[in-house]
């Protein structure tokens, strides 16, 4: 089952590599989708794929790099797109 969620990551997240931590996992995982660093600190990644590969990148998220610190992980239900291929940084 194809599923799509937007996680937004509070806490140390921003300047100890967790996009790039995001991006690794994510194409592990064979999920499409991107991860971007918002204004107010927090990190938000929106991630598309099967459920599985889905719940093992939010596993991920709710651990982060070695240097994050992860406080909280906000989690949005959407609907999967179908379109988009890999998974990016966006700026």
């Amino acid at each position: 089952m194809i599923v799509a969620r937007t996680y937004t990551v509070s806490g140390r997240v921003q300047g100890v590599g967790f996009r790039y931590f995001v991006m690794d996992v994510a194409r592990r995982e064979g999920v499409v989708g991107h991860v971007r660093n918002l204004p107010d600190g927090r990190v938000e990644a929106r991630v598309e794929g099967d459920v599985e590969a889905v719940l093992r990148v939010e596993t991920a998220l709710r651990q982060g790099p070695r240097a994050a610190r992860v406080d909280a992980v906000d989690v949005h239900e959407g609907a999967p797109t179908g379109r988009g291929s890999g998974f990016t940084i966006e700026r």
